[in-house]
């Protein structure tokens, strides 16, 4: 049992950093809470089905339309919805909230809502490690979030783009400044971001089938995992990966699967009540504030 629960709880982790990683990058860079992101997600998932089932593409060639598709998607919604109600925050939360859930409804309006919509391993079989039977799939989605990761680090510390996003995120002022394009820096994380969404979901999304409301799960697991760890860290959101996702793991095994979803919700109300920014979040506490 043990064993199952480092395995398993493992892989729930890595599923969830995947998830909250393109998220917590747009909010990091540009201050702009993506609630869109659920439908980003959810439509990644459905153009690969549709380029696999109506076109019959390859599945890899799919996967780069996908992606390349979905973070145009991002860039051109800072441009046509973002860009004119920058700065009002709650306009923005609004704006994208409406946004991502107008994808999502118009899929369910479309029909996209029967057990045939699902995605193809990419490679098939399992393997056992420790005792534990885990497939391929899995162990592939483990693979892929650390290869994120590293591209992260890399990107950030060694383009100039990178660069540009490190410098609007620490001061904008002063990187506008140097100039630095803001607008243009805020639609690169919106797209980069985005194409992050798609690439988890078609990592993801092979577990299971591809449903409307897994775009309302991805939406509160990258909202759970990034008030948790901050936001705007992504060693932060690592972190709140793991507690979420060995927290759902054991309240799965030793209690009942379906508290697994209520994991989020307590785990929000419980940081917001004592440390509101977060693990690593670097906004000023209200004590510090007043």
């Amino acid at each position: 049992m043990i064993s199952s629960v480092i395995v398993y709880g493992l892989v729930n982790s890595v599923i969830l950093t995947l998830i909250a990683i393109g998220f917590s990058l747009t909010f990091g860079i540009s201050g702009v809470a993506n609630f869109a992101y659920g439908g980003f997600y959810l439509f990644s998932g459905y153009l690969t089905w549709m380029l696999l089932n109506y076109l019959g593409l390859p599945f890899a060639l799919a996967i780069v339309i996908t992606v390349v598709v979905v973070g145009i998607l991002g860039f051109l919604t800072y441009w046509v919805i973002l860009l004119r109600v920058r700065g009002i925050v709650l306009s923005e939360v609004i704006a994208t909230f409406a946004l991502g859930v107008g994808m999502l409804e118009f899929f369910r309006w479309k029909g996209f809502v029967t057990y045939e919509f699902t995605l193809p391993f990419f490679i098939k079989g399992s393997i056992e490690i420790a005792g534990v039977p885990l497939d391929y799939q899995r162990l592939l989605i483990i693979g892929i979030g650390l290869a994120m990761i590293v591209f992260l680090y890399i990107f950030i510390h060694h383009t100039r783009i990178g660069l540009s996003f490190r410098g609007i995120a620490q001061n904008e002022r002063t990187a506008i400044s140097l100039g630095i394009e803001s607008d243009w820096t805020a639609a690169l994380s919106l797209a980069l971001g985005s194409a992050m969404a798609a690439i988890a979901a078609i990592a993801i999304l092979p577990l299971g089938i591809i449903s409307i409301n897994v775009g309302y799960d991805v939406l509160l697991i990258a909202v759970a995992v990034g008030i948790i760890g901050g936001l705007e860290s992504v060693p932060g959101i690592l972190v709140g990966s793991f507690i979420l996702g060995y927290a759902q793991v054991i309240t799965g095994m030793y209690i009942a699967p379906e508290w697994m979803m209520v994991v989020y919700l307590v785990a929000i109300v419980l940081v917001l009540a004592i440390k509101p920014s977060g693990i690593f979040g670097k906004f000023k506490e209200l004590e510090e504030r007043v």
